[in-house]
């Protein structure tokens, strides 16, 4: 994240916050994120300065409005005008940054081989849960490097009960001199 993304996300987060309606623009700006990952071309079109400004800002009018937040919209509609859409990403984390600390919230990333199903989801929650006594933010990630296990990465901490770690353990007892 960018200094100039953080001035952004938390200047967004504030107004938003003024409104209250910070959860609800969290939500719009985490499927806009999901939305404009899948589509990079859509990223591409606004951030072509040979558009000129309001060609630009009108591509994104016309693509969101009634689609979310007039407030969201306006804040797109100025990274776009100022050239700067490539930081959008970085304002979504700041404001979730700044959203999670004024409402308690732990962001608990989860690395696992394979997606995990439901059951196992929630197990996991409650442990989380019972661990920090405050509200729980999961991001799954799936990585098949890690050959099975979870890796937690948790308010700074690592967790890494996988089985890449642990042969990788294992490697370097039967490794080391005695």
């Amino acid at each position: 994240m960018t200094e100039l993304s953080r001035e952004y996300g938390e200047g967004l987060y504030a107004l938003c916050v003024e409104e209250n309606l910070s959860g609800e623009a969290l939500e719009q700006l985490t499927q806009l994120k999901a939305l404009f990952r899948e589509n990079p071309d859509f990223c591409r079109l606004l951030g072509n300065l040979s558009l000129s400004k309001a060609e630009r800002v009108g591509i994104l009018d016309g693509a969101l409005r009634d689609q979310v937040h007039i407030y969201v919209l306006n804040f797109l509609k100025i990274l776009c005008e100022r050239g700067i859409i490539s930081e959008f990403e970085g304002c979504v984390e700041a404001f979730r940054t700044f959203y999670n600390r004024d409402n308690a919230v732990v962001e608990a990333v989860v690395t696992t081989s394979v997606p995990l199903d439901e059951n196992r989801r929630q197990q996991l929650l409650e442990k989380l849960r019972t661990m920090t006594a405050r509200k729980l933010q999961l991001v799954e990630k799936v990585d098949p490097a890690v050959m099975g296990g979870v890796l937690l990465e948790m308010e700074g901490k690592r967790y890494d009960n996988t089985l890449r770690h642990r042969l990788k353990e294992m490697r370097q007892m039967l490794t080391s001199e005695n």
